[in-house]
């Protein structure tokens, strides 16, 4: 179809030349003195040709005009793809872990004339990953824009250079930087300062976030539970007394008060404190709950005022868990407490047989030195040390 359309072109394009060829018709200029006459086909070609040049000349014109411009934007054209091809060398190597590599693509570009804040953060991370830590800060400074999107990227690096650095003040400082832009509180910068808030031992704001992260489906139910428990571990053991640890306890949902591990810690700070009474409150509410022979060994240290009614309680439990060394140990201790020498004995004795302590030794080389027997403590002790290496 397309040669068919070309031949008839062709022949279209005779068939006019033939007919201003035999043309008659002509063209009379005169301009005094002057005479010129011509044949119409003549005088029709020749303005054409006149055409074809003043069009030609002013685009020529108008091409030296606008050289520069072109000669401009071709070099930026130039520069933009150059700068490009390194971004992408940049990342590939810094990906790679190819940090001194990537830190000199990064310059590079910013050479060329790379404006975009991304070259000077991506710089600095490598030289981050380097800790060439100067440098690093160096390159945040070229970061530094009133853009709202490039104040953000360099604010969220600087966040996770100071949490790499352990220096969670500064870090939650970059991120207030970050709020006062106006940059709503996104699930990366939520993530970043859950950890500042961890590294900074602030364990209610933890419980904020991870409450947040929950609401927004960014955080796994089990994680959620880990971070919440050791949220509520930490600020147990930060507490000065037996009034802030029960101040504290009355925060922790009971579903938490009755693990092991939070137990452990909340009896352990009350010991501390002289306040043996609620520590065995509470580790009775969790044995009772889920029966833990780590746990009910330390119930052995909770000396309340009526050690009786504690020997009582942990002999209940000695019925159902016969062969717990720890339980054993307990026995053994609140016997100890309460001067039955020959029941203490016994516990401790049976508590070795079932599994030896450290702790069941020591008790019974503590028991022989309250019965005056020396050298008996002194090999009870040497057998507790033995265990101990």
């Amino acid at each position: 179809m397309k040669y068919l359309l070309w031949v008839l072109v062709l022949f279209a394009a005779a068939v006019a030349v033939t007919a201003a060829a035999h043309n008659s018709a002509y063209v009379l200029m005169v301009y005094p003195p002057y005479r010129i006459d011509m044949s119409l086909t003549l005088f029709a070609g020749l303005m054409l040709l006149l055409l074809l040049a003043g069009y030609s000349a002013i685009r020529l014109v108008v091409a030296a005009v606008n050289l520069p411009a072109y000669a401009r934007q071709f070099r930026e054209e130039r520069a933009q793809s150059k700068s490009r091809a390194l971004m992408h060398d940049a990342l590939k190597a810094f990906f790679e872990g190819r940090y001194a590599a990537a830190e000199r693509a990064a310059v590079h570009a910013m050479e060329l004339g790379e404006t975009s804040s991304l070259h000077p953060i991506l710089a600095a991370s490598s030289a981050h990953e380097l800790r060439e830590f100067g440098k690093r800060d160096e390159y945040l400074a070229m970061a530094e824009s009133k853009d709202v999107g490039d104040s953000t990227m360099r604010l969220m690096a600087t966040t996770k250079f100071m949490l790499d650095q352990r220096d969670p003040q500064a870090a939650l400082a970059a991120l207030e930087k970050l709020r006062a832009t106006g940059v709503k509180s996104h699930l990366g910068a939520l993530s970043l300062e859950l950890k500042a808030q961890q590294q900074a031992g602030h364990w209610d704001e933890v419980l904020d976030i991870v409450k947040e992260l929950e609401k927004r489906a960014a955080i796994d139910a089990t994680v959620a539970a880990q971070m919440r428990q050791q949220a509520y571990l930490e600020s147990l053991r930060a507490q000065q007394s037996a009034q802030d640890v029960a101040a504290c306890l009355k925060k922790i949902p009971a579903e938490f008060k009755r693990r092991g591990k939070v137990a452990a810690t909340a009896a352990r700070a009350l010991i501390q404190h002289g306040d043996g009474i609620q520590a065995q409150q509470i580790l009775a509410d969790s044995l009772n709950a889920q029966w833990d022979s780590d746990l009910v060994a330390l119930y052995g240290d909770c000396q309340s005022g009526d050690v009786v009614a504690q020997i009582d309680q942990a002999e209940k439990w000695l019925n159902q868990h016969r062969l717990d060394a720890g339980l054993l140990l307990a026995l053994g201790k609140l016997c100890v407490h309460q001067k039955l020498w020959g029941k203490a004995k016994n516990y401790l004795d049976a508590s070795i047989s079932v599994s030896p302590s450290h702790a069941a030794y020591t008790s019974l080389g503590h028991l022989s030195e309250l019965l005056g027997k020396s050298e008996e403590a002194y090999h009870y002790y040497q057998q507790a040390v033995e265990l101990k290496k």
